[in-house]
């Protein structure tokens, strides 16, 4: 575990490790290595070039014939070594124009010109601007609320930047969601090189991360920046209002021994997440089974998968927990009943569960440069390649199906891949096969969710639960069905954001009497009129429903933050307050923007959006988009107030 210093370059003992150890890595990724270090422009031609990726897949061959790789691979090979021997690297800090040439070769297709400036820092491995300290008596200080990702990300920026904060946190230790959600099979859908910290490195272990592995790299995060002793565990925020005669929020917690304590500061920052606060329906006789009953955020500790040999299980739902839950524990049970309210679509991946072995780490230790390439590789494939196919073509003429040609052809490639995978099973095909459009809820990535449908022991049921009895559920058919344990894979409250904090800004009015309880706007999902100084992470229509690490987001989103103090600092100013009319008509771009996009078909339903049908919770710009958006402050858009009083220690 290391922060990232672009190159790594440490000579190793035995230089014969590099031939083995580059027979592992990424092709495309090297070709990058390569011309960075030699400025050989041969290996940019056609000979060379690889393919483009199926789907999501990393293409770790490039779609290359094998006597090519092996050029490829021996040329790097001579390139490191003249490297280790002191030759200096003919791209030292390659421009924004040399990172996209390189990103559209290897990509093996256009990489937009506009993407080079966030790739260039990506492959670079250094945000810029940097975090610089703030003045000395500058005066800030802040409260975090949450300690999971977000917040640990904002408090090792505000230490930089020299402001005193604290953090707030309900658990017993650091990680946000990935601390409570112990369900079995529990990881991530994005690659783990990808869902990380830019600047805080890590040799994963599987492709994509398993909870547990997640869970020990935000430790070693929290340890190796010290933030413990800035944090209170056990304490959870229950009220804050804003006092304009004194420029501070005041925040009232209250600990797990149900002591409650105040404090304040001037600054306040919300990072208790998006998806932390359990949906659990409100069935008939949901508290009259007899046997275990739980939401997969709160699955027992008591309870391991051993502890499930030979029972009788059901799981309401089949979201992202479930298809994580079902295949963890199908071999374990004696029998698997899933609840099905709408199928989802689910995209194949070869290396989900595939190792990535010590190969691969050696040569992001000790290959300079490739680990940036690598992960801007990834950045391209997972995060916006997919958005234009995401807008809908008022003139096609699919009225469920689809919602353009693209998309279309991405139906059928999904469609072929169900096919093939549930065989001859024709019943599961029909059950499984969804009539919207692909895109139009979260796309999943296939652990084994339609191998596992199809044991003996799997029932697929499609009609829903309508009540609980003390021995099991009763479908809308009337159907009762008898289980020992129930696991409820039903979601979160995603629409009701903060919940259940009460917020109060300058007005008087709390964030519930501002959006309601299902209609959250923020501009830029970040800050909000009335709520000076007020900052949130993780808010309204920030979340990602085309791909990508929602960590980019949060990166883009204490940038911001750090420039608004920043900028606070520099001005005098007590208080800055976003603009009544920017954060409206930002919202109602996004509105727009959303009423274009596949998230707002009418064929289906999803987290995304609220009751009435807004879309509250996801992004409906890309993410470069985002990344340029929150790329400073503009004082325009906000009332800046001078300092009015001394600031209290």
């Amino acid at each position: 575990m290391t922060q990232t210093a672009e190159p790594t370059t440490h000579r190793p003992a035995d230089a014969d490790r590099l031939e083995t150890a580059l027979e592992a890595a990424n092709v495309p990724t090297l070709l990058a290595v390569l011309v960075q270090l030699t400025g050989d422009q041969r290996w940019l031609t056609d000979h060379y070039r690889p393919t483009r990726p199926r789907g999501m897949d990393d293409n770790r061959s490039g779609g290359l014939p094998d006597d090519v790789q092996a050029e490829i691979r021996a040329a790097v090979a001579e390139a490191v070594r003249e490297h280790w021997a002191g030759r200096a690297p003919a791209l030292p800090a390659p421009s924004d124009d040399d990172v996209v040439q390189l990103l559209d070769f290897t990509a093996g297709e256009e990489v937009p010109h506009e993407f080079a400036p966030m790739m260039a820092e990506i492959v670079r491995g250094t945000p810029t601007p940097a975090v610089a300290p703030l003045r000395a008596g500058h005066g800030l200080e802040a409260i975090v609320v949450g300690a999971g990702i977000a917040g640990m990300l904002a408090s090792v920026r505000l230490a930089e930047a020299g402001v005193p904060h604290v953090v707030l946190e309900k658990n017993d230790g650091v990680g946000g969601g990935w601390y409570e959600n112990r369900y079995p099979g529990a990881g991530v859908d994005t690659p783990s090189y990808l869902y990380s910290y830019s600047f805080f490195d890590h040799d994963w272990s599987t492709h994509f991360g398993k909870r547990d592995e997640v869970q020990a790299y935000l430790d070693a995060f929290a340890d190796a920046h010290g933030l413990r002793e800035r944090i209170r565990f056990r304490t959870e925020v229950t009220h804050a209002s804003y006092d304009a005669s004194a420029q501070r929020w005041r925040v009232r917690a209250r600990a797990a021994d149900g002591t409650e304590t105040e404090l304040a500061a001037p600054v306040l920052i919300s990072a208790v997440g998006l998806l932390n606060r359990p949906k659990v329906p409100a069935l008939p006789g949901i508290d009259s089974f007899e046997g275990p009953l739980f939401h997969t955020a709160e699955w027992p500790e008591d309870l391991p998968v051993s502890g499930l040999a030979g029972k009788r299980v059901a799981i309401v739902g089949t979201g992202a927990s479930a298809m994580q839950v079902g295949p963890a524990i199908v071999d374990t049970v004696g029998s698997l009943s899933v609840f099905q309210r709408s199928p989802q679509w689910v995209a194949p991946n070869d290396l989900y569960f595939e190792p990535v072995g010590d190969d691969v780490h050696w040569v992001m230790s000790h290959v300079p440069y490739y680990r940036g390439w690598y992960r801007a590789r990834l950045s391209w494939i997972f995060n916006d390649k997919v958005h234009p196919t995401l807008q809908v073509d008022p003139e096609w003429p699919e009225e469920r199906a689809s919602i353009n040609a693209a998309n279309h052809g991405h139906r059928g490639f999904y469609e072929r891949y169900l096919r093939a995978e549930l065989g001859d099973r024709e019943d599961l095909v029909a059950k499984s096969l969804p009539d919207y459009p692909p895109f139009g809820k979260r796309m999943l990535l296939d652990n084994g969710w339609f191998r596992m449908l199809r044991q003996p022991h799997v029932e697929l049921v499609t009609e829903s639960v309508t009540a609980v009895t003390p021995t099991g559920l009763v479908d809308s058919a009337g159907v009762e069905r008898e289980y020992d344990v129930v696991v409820l894979a039903t979601g979160f409250h995603a629409d009701r954001m903060l919940y259940p904090m009460d917020v109060v800004g300058r007005t008087g009015r709390s964030t519930r009497d501002v959006w309601g309880d299902h209609d959250a706007r923020a501009y830029l999902g970040i800050t909000i009129p009335e709520f000076p100084n007020f900052f949130v992470m993780t808010g309204p229509n920030t979340a990602l429903g085309h791909g990508g690490s929602y960590i980019t987001i949060l990166e883009c989103q204490v940038r911001y933050i750090m420039a608004a103090l920043a900028a606070m600092v520099r001005e005098g100013a007590g208080a800055l307050e976003c603009r009544a009319g920017v954060c409206e008509d930002y919202n109602r771009r996004v509105d727009d923007a959303h009423a274009q996009m596949v998230w707002t078909h009418p064929a289906m339903d999803n987290w995304y959006r609220n009751a009435d049908g807004r879309v509250v919770s996801v992004l409906p710009w890309r993410i470069i988009d985002y990344w340029t958006l929150t790329r400073d402050v503009d004082l325009a858009d906000y009332v800046v107030e001078p300092v009015t009083t001394p600031t209290a220690g």
